[in-house]
């Protein structure tokens, strides 16, 4: 029987990761989304070459890096998401107002005024003070610290596949979070309840730190969901599943911080408890459909060697 050698799009599909698929899809249906939508159309040709770009980037580490070769490359290869996720969550920001005018923090207020009796941040607006600022600032902070130090310590660790399944889940959790954001722009509490509040919040340290990040990163629109929260609750959920015990702080840390982002007034607890759900759903999606076997990695962690004793042009 004859088999034939795989032509140049088997063999790249052959080594497309898991969030590598993720982040394509996601890049066209964006693609999709802004020439059928976005008016006039010249205004976002630099998002589109965004998106362009990275599947463009995507091609390139996929040919020049091996997810089992030198492990300078597959640092590369399989951290790439997390370096690049900031720049998708920039984008769209820029894409908030393409399908609604406004914003419809309206709805959520009517619906948490029906469960709390008012807005929980401002309800703790009465408690604030510099040692709660700073104690929540801090928590708030340490979610920048929280996917970059996981998925470093799952490549220094040499967890690879747990590394591949990590960023999948993280990737279905951003990806949803940013789709939200544009099909229902909040733009949260702060915003929104800006002269209703009695007291400011300030702090030595973290506060400021809070301030600058939020300050120079996000984007006015984007409350609903809370995606730190959705993010942290994936890191706190892997991290408990792979290492156990040893990760059981993080349920303190993730708590802590989804409090803090209510007491910070960025987001409502409806942000939060959707941040929750969208979070564990993109967990339980991944270990569903990407199960952590030992034959599961087979065709992702094909080389060219085995891609050539598999097909083979000759007559056997």
């Amino acid at each position: 029987m004859q088999k034939t050698k795989p032509n140049l799009f088997e063999r790249f599909f052959s080594r497309l990761l898991p969030f590598d698929h993720l982040i394509l899809i996601y890049s066209w249906i964006m693609v999709v989304i802004i020439v059928n939508f976005a008016r006039p159309l010249d205004r976002y040709v630099g998002i589109l070459l965004f998106y362009l770009g990275v599947t463009l980037l995507i091609i390139l580490l996929v040919q020049l890096f091996r997810p089992e070769g030198n492990r300078v490359g597959v640092f590369f290869r399989l951290l790439y998401p997390i370096i690049i996720m900031t720049a998708f969550y920039q984008v769209s920001g820029r894409l908030v107002h393409l399908f609604v005018p406004g914003f419809y923090d309206y709805q959520i207020v009517a619906l948490e005024k029906g469960i709390f009796g008012g807005d929980p941040s401002l309800l703790l607006d009465r408690f604030s003070g510099t040692f709660l600022t700073e104690l929540f600032s801090a928590s708030y902070f340490s979610y920048y610290f929280l996917v970059p130090g996981l998925a470093l310590y799952l490549f220094f660790d040499r967890r690879d596949r747990e590394l591949k399944r990590f960023l999948a889940a993280t990737c279905v959790t951003f990806f949803i979070s940013y789709l939200v954001f544009i099909f229902y722009p909040v733009e949260g509490p702060r915003h929104y309840f800006s002269a209703l509040y009695a007291t400011k919040l300030d702090g030595p340290i973290f506060h400021p730190l809070v301030d600058l990040v939020i300050g120079r990163a996000a984007f006015h629109g984007g409350a609903m969901p809370s995606s730190h929260v959705a993010e942290a609750l994936v890191v706190m959920l892997c991290a408990i599943r792979w290492y156990g015990r040893k990760a059981y702080f993080l349920v303190v840390i993730v708590a802590a911080l989804a409090l803090s982002t209510i007491y910070g007034r960025f987001h409502y607890a409806t942000d939060v408890v959707i941040g929750v759900v969208i979070g564990a759903a993109a967990y339980w999606l991944v270990l569903a459909f990407y199960p952590l076997t030992a034959g599961s990695d087979r065709q992702q962690d094909i080389t060219d060697e085995e891609i050539a004793r598999e097909y083979v042009s000759d007559n056997i």
